[in-house]
């Protein structure tokens, strides 16, 4: 079959098994989708929660009946955990405390705990450092670290209780019995571009569960599908996101000093709002980041370009000079908080961390609460396991444990911190210092978001007038490939790879809109936010003088901005075939 398939001609052969080929079916008393901080520490706490349970009934201190083996399974689309976790990331440790007491002494990766603290405003030039380090900016006690390392530490762990991790294999379809969630299917693996079986054909499994524990991240692909046949978001502010890129710089021997956390505002944002993280760890390398709002009205927002436009900076500049950028990465990130987040239950099913819009965008910090959500979650498993009983009776349970926990305390005292801001810098200070004296109510108490971040996108002439992409603010510093870094040099720093010969998982609804509207009111802006390159648009074969949308899918890093940010909503993120994209080591 020609790689020319139409998409209803893939999305047929998709369901085509080879004669003779069967899914195999397995019983799993709980299933998580996900091996990220969430899922890995819902595991372990169930895990270690049946462990307290069983030695309890037999020393006599309790009167129950045992619970037999548990067969508890995570998945993970990754090639390995921690193949997709990035992060910043400062760390508040006392999840993790909790979780497992002497985590120190088991050797969890913590690069440096902080020690320093500032926060700058960046002009154009100049860089004023604030006398006070705003409260929100405090990171005493916490420690600077590698999400992709903690969760890989995290796994050991888990396998060390018995806990079946399986790296590769991506959830795409989650099953139902009515509304009861009753387990999910895996992505079938060796199908060509046209969606047909090739030799190395592997079909998915099917995973029956008895509860099941969505914990697939920001914008999860899989829980999005469950989110809206059980209407989960009813009632609740739409979910709003932020776009974030980083790199690691190797600096020379000797000159620099861990535990340092910088923030700033400012440059290089100009027409949107965000800001920048940079922590120096152990070995004399730095991190920097940017952090943008998706629900920007600019069409060129690039946050990847902004990252090199940073690094021009004297302020920046000069902390940088003699170093080389060895890692790089992008993710998006909830910034909804609060009044975004879904039902997180239902019959069968639980949903925490970064998928529920678990995530305190004004510290910049999830981590914490998506493990607590997860051991939450992890309670209430056990709980249902006791019972023998997922039916959404019991797991609402989950529910109350959230509103009763710090992930409620500390979510609804930002409750309203992304609207505000949102307003702009400037405009939004006073109104967020009245939020920080009422708790977080501020002058009124639960702003809403009106609008989701696609549709806050303007035309190109209506922000940047006839400048455009030629404006001063849009130009690239030019690549050295030492300190600056087009596009497809950093993703060649992220490890991503996909089998050329697969399917496209990124399912372009309508290509005759990015060709007729988008890229002449818009120019594009899919080819500008992605920061891999995976958008770009090439002459139109068959319409003179346009541009059609080439989808270099192999590229991507699997931020999701695509699935966020396009203008008409025209672009589906799926999950690859198990195993493909980012292999993230430092990030």
């Amino acid at each position: 079959m020609s790689h020319e398939s139409s998409p209803a001609d893939i999305a047929k052969n998709m369901n085509i098994l080879p004669e003779g080929v069967t899914r195999d079916t397995m019983d799993v008393d709980v299933l998580i989708v996900g091996g990220g901080s969430a899922g890995l520490s819902c595991a372990y706490k169930i895990a270690s929660d049946i462990e307290l349970h069983n030695a309890a009934v037999d020393a006599g201190t309790l009167q129950a009946e045992k619970i037999p083996e548990q067969m508890i399974v995570v998945l993970e689309k990754g090639s390995e955990i921690g193949a997709h976790s990035f992060s910043g990331a400062v760390l508040n440790p006392k999840a993790l405390a909790e979780l497992i007491p002497n985590f120190k002494e088991l050797g969890c990766p913590l690069d440096s705990e902080v020690k320093k603290d500032a926060v700058y405003f960046l002009s154009q030039s100049s860089a004023f450092k604030l006398p006070i380090v705003p409260p929100p900016f405090h990171n005493e006690g916490n420690y600077i670290i590698s999400l992709s390392k903690l969760n890989r530490w995290l796994a050991s762990q888990c396998e060390a209780k018995g806990i079946n991790i399986f790296p590769g294999f991506a959830a795409v379809e989650a099953l139902y019995e009515g509304d009861k969630v009753v387990g999910v299917r895996t992505g079938d693996k060796g199908r060509d571009k046209s969606g047909l079986p090739k030799a190395n054909f592997e079909p998915g499994l099917i995973l029956k569960a008895k509860t099941t524990i969505f914990a697939d991240g920001t914008r999860g692909s899989l829980f999005k599908q469950v989110s809206k046949k059980l209407n989960l978001r009813s009632g609740k502010n739409p979910e709003v996101f932020e776009e974030g890129v980083k790199e690691i710089i190797q600096m020379p021997a000797g000159t620099i000093e861990a535990g340092k956390v910088i923030h700033t505002m400012g440059f290089p944002l100009s027409k949107s709002i965000g800001g920048t993280f940079i922590y120096t760890i152990p070995g004399d390398k730095i991190i920097l980041g940017i952090v943008a709002y998706l629900d920007s009205k600019d069409p060129l927002l690039d946050p990847h370009r902004e990252l090199q436009r940073l690094k021009t900076h004297p302020f920046i500049a000069d902390m940088i000079k003699g170093g080389k950028v060895v890692a790089y990465g992008g993710k998006t990130l909830p910034a909804g908080g609060w009044y975004s987040m879904p039902k997180l239950y239902g019959d069968g099913f639980m949903v925490c961390g970064d998928s529920a819009s678990m995530v305190d965008v004004q510290k910049l910090k999830g981590i914490h609460l998506a493990m607590k959500s997860g051991m939450a979650a992890a309670e209430v498993a056990v709980e249902a396991i006791k019972a023998q009983n997922s039916s959404s009776e019991v797991l609402k349970k989950y529910e109350e444990k959230i509103h009763q926990s710090y992930v409620k305390n500390e979510l609804y005292r930002v409750r309203n911190f992304h609207q505000t801001l949102s307003m702009g810098i400037f405009a939004s200070l006073p109104l967020l210092a009245i939020q920080e004296i009422t708790g977080g109510r501020g002058l009124f108490d639960n702003m809403k978001i009106d609008h989701i971040d696609a549709k806050t996108t303007q035309k190109v002439k209506d922000v940047w007038g006839t400048e455009g992409l030629q404006a001063p603010e849009n130009q690239l510093p030019k690549p050295d490939g030492v300190l600056m870094f087009d596009k497809l040099s950093s993703v060649y720093l992220t490890g991503t790879s996909h089998d050329e010969d697969s399917p496209n998982h990124l399912k372009l609804q309508n290509g005759d809109i990015c060709r007729t509207v988008c890229e002449p009111q818009f120019k594009s802006p899919c080819t500008i936010f992605c920061p891999a390159s995976v958008y770009e648009m090439v002459p139109a074969k068959q319409h003179a003088g346009q541009y059609d949308l080439q989808i270099n899918y192999t590229n991507c890093i699997h931020c999701q901005t695509c699935d966020i940010k396009c203008p008409f909503e025209n672009i589906d993120w799926t999950a690859p075939e198990g195993g493909g994209g980012p292999k993230y080591i430092e990030t």
